[in-house]
């Protein structure tokens, strides 16, 4: 019976194969795990915006089209439909909300009167700013972190952030 060093030693015989079979190391993608982190940000933060709608009466998706009409350009509802990617009917439903709380009106086109456009009200505006000041607040554990940290994940952002969306 021969030993196991002596095994070991006459194992020259057969060929070394450099190549372990193993499954390959899942190499981290950086993008993914850091989208993955931004959206758990932000699914739970958007977990409280029915509330938020409710405290200023409305639903969330009448505070959705709210928060996305321009304050300073009525739009044609069928601008609206195209950019909400929604059906028509669905924009007269959201306006029709946003008209019974005096937060956007409905106004002839300038030069085409068969066209409706749909304007905010300086009370459908004040309301919008609320919410948005509301919506914008950070949340605590944001704030816990130092400023450093806070001036970087500001640089980093800016560089994908939607230019939209840079205003404030």
């Amino acid at each position: 019976m021969r030993s196991t060093v002596e095994i070991l030693e006459t194992s020259g015989e057969q060929p070394y194969d450099p190549v372990v079979a193993s499954d390959p190391i899942a190499v981290p993608d950086p993008a993914a795990e850091a989208w993955r982190l931004l959206t758990a940000v932000i699914m739970e933060r958007k977990q409280e915006f029915p509330a938020l709608a409710a405290s200023f009466g409305l639903n969330p998706g009448a505070m959705h089209a709210l928060l996305q009409l321009d304050p300073d350009v009525p739009q044609s509802m069928s601008s609206l439909a195209g950019a909400w990617k929604c059906d028509a009917s669905n924009v007269t439903w959201l306006v029709d909300r946003l008209e019974e709380h005096g937060l956007a009106e409905r106004r002839a086109h300038p030069s085409d009167r068969r066209i409706r456009t749909v304007a905010l009200t300086r009370k459908g505006a004040k309301v919008r700013s609320q919410i948005e000041a509301r919506m914008y607040e950070p949340p605590e554990r944001l704030r816990a972190l130092t400023n450093r940290d806070l001036e970087t994940l500001a640089r980093v952002l800016q560089k994908i952030v939607p230019e939209q969306r840079t205003r404030g």
